[in-house]
């Protein structure tokens, strides 16, 4: 459904309003305001604009970068900094934010959000606290980051499923996230996605019934998404907890250092993305014999894109790598089932060994993992991708491939450098480039790589088969 609500001229309906925040928010210091409000390339106020129209347009399936600023584009966005403490500012904003005058509840607390991990982020960044040129530094800000943003929980059980897919997915797949969300609400697990809609917004609908069903209150549906991304997949209107990360790997790092067990559902190259990275930190000799559940799971329409997906990680990292995830095809029971017993053995594991439930310290993430990627040509063209590497490796680079596919899909950045220097070109293997063209061909002649309608999806690559 789409929410745009259009004015007596056609065009989208916009809202002017002073609001106070909704959820807290602590005093920022005229420092921090000034930045907010500074329109310079030195300032925060761009990120804050673009993320802010992002959660005012909750709800909107699309997935062109640049297609919300088309459609808003004198909408701004100032904080204030008032006696009685901070007042967000609001000039031309979607009127689908707003009933009978007043703002949404859930997106003035997205907001807040939206404010607060980008003021807390720039201010670390700026006094030096984070130190990003080592693991341990790098792993201690992704905590830092959740711990500001009250995502972390302690004195809770280990119940938190991690749901990975795509936003452009069938109506069949949909309707199996939100089966399988169900069963998992009635289970008493908490959700977390990329906040974004399909596969992302599915699970949290059917768990917020299951939910209700059971009577359970103070659930959580947990949104982690990171600037770059969240243009293209606005938080879906039942995150109700949502931390913006620096970049595409700290995200992916709070996804396995917060979760407890990961449930993946049909997606694109974004999904791609995600199972490499997740599969060359298990293939790590560092973390041999630490459990963490990862399931493949989707309707029996989808049988078909997992044994792709398996094809392909077997013939890249070898048929070992099989060992590390389970294919359940058109069962939501038995993917409940697999992740809650999957969590009890998590939270022996981190008894045993003493770690937190809430976040996974034991974990070794590789610096290869941590490292941001910036996919230029240059780079997507010198990725090392031969099988004479370690394994854990060479999923690195075949994970920075992926990232940079995404970037040339929806990142506003990556989009633009595609319009400037054509597609990006992907070298390796032969036999790993060829599995990989296959791939990348089935997502194309499935729609995974665009959502329906508009035109057709022109490729951003070009793999080097020969």
């Amino acid at each position: 459904m789409n929410d745009t609500q259009l004015d007596k001229t056609g065009k989208p309906a916009t809202v002017s309003a002073r609001i106070s925040p909704a959820g807290g928010l602590d005093i920022l210091s005229r420092n921090e305001v000034a930045r907010l409000r500074d329109a310079s390339g030195s300032g925060l106020h761009g990120l804050l604009r673009r993320c802010a129209l992002a959660v005012l347009t909750s709800g909107e399936v699309g997935d062109d970068p640049r297609g919300m600023f088309e459609q808003y584009p004198n909408f701004d966005i100032q904080v204030l900094q008032q006696d009685r403490g901070i007042k967000i500012e609001l000039s031309h904003a979607p009127a689908q934010a707003f009933v009978d005058g007043h703002i949404i509840r859930g997106i003035n607390e997205l907001l807040v959000a939206v404010v607060r991990d980008i003021v807390y982020v720039a201010t670390q960044l700026e006094q030096g606290v984070f130190e990003l040129d080592n693991t341990v530094g790098i792993t201690h800000a992704v905590f830092e980051i959740l711990r500001n943003a009250r995502i972390l929980k302690p004195q809770i059980d280990p119940n938190l499923v991690v749901c990975w897919g795509g936003h452009s997915i069938s109506r069949d797949e949909y309707e199996y996230t939100k089966s399988v969300g169900y069963q998992l609400g009635l289970r008493s697990m908490d959700i977390c996605t990329g906040c974004g809609p399909g596969a992302m917004k599915g699970p949290m609908k059917g768990a917020t019934i299951a939910h209700a069903k059971q009577r359970r209150r103070k659930n959580r549906y947990i949104g982690v998404t990171e600037p770059g991304i969240i243009a293209a997949e606005s938080p879906n209107p039942i995150v109700n907890q949502l931390v913006i990360m620096p970049d595409i790997e700290k995200r992916l790092e709070a996804f396995v250092r917060m979760g407890h067990a990961i449930i993946v559902f049909p997606g694109g190259v974004g999904t791609a993305e995600e199972i490499l990275y997740l599969l060359g930190i298990l293939l790590h000799p560092d973390n041999a014999g630490i459990p963490f559940p990862l399931i493949f799971t989707g309707p029996k329409q989808s049988a078909a894109y997992f044994e792709q997906i398996d094809t392909f990680l077997r013939l890249a990292l070898g048929d070992e790598v099989a060992q590390h995830y389970k294919v359940i095809v058109d069962d939501p029971i038995a993917v409940a089932h697999a992740a809650v017993h999957g969590v009890d053995k998590v939270r022996n594991h981190r008894l045993d060994n003493k770690d937190a439930f809430f976040f996974n310290w034991s974990l070794s993430i590789p610096q290869a993992f941590q490292q941001p990627f910036i996919p230029t040509h240059t780079a997507m063209r010198a990725l090392a991708i031969h099988r004479n590497r370690p394994r854990h490796e060479l999923a690195a680079d075949l994970r920075r491939a992926f990232s940079g596919i995404v970037a040339g899909n929806v990142k506003d950045e990556g989009v633009r450098a595609i319009e400037q220097h054509g597609p990006f070109e992907i070298d390796g293997e032969p036999d790993i480039m060829r599995a990989l063209d296959r791939l990348l061909q089935a997502f194309v002649q499935q729609h995974r790589m665009k959502l329906p309608g508009g035109s057709a999806y022109v490729p951003c690559y070009r793999v080097l088969t020969s």
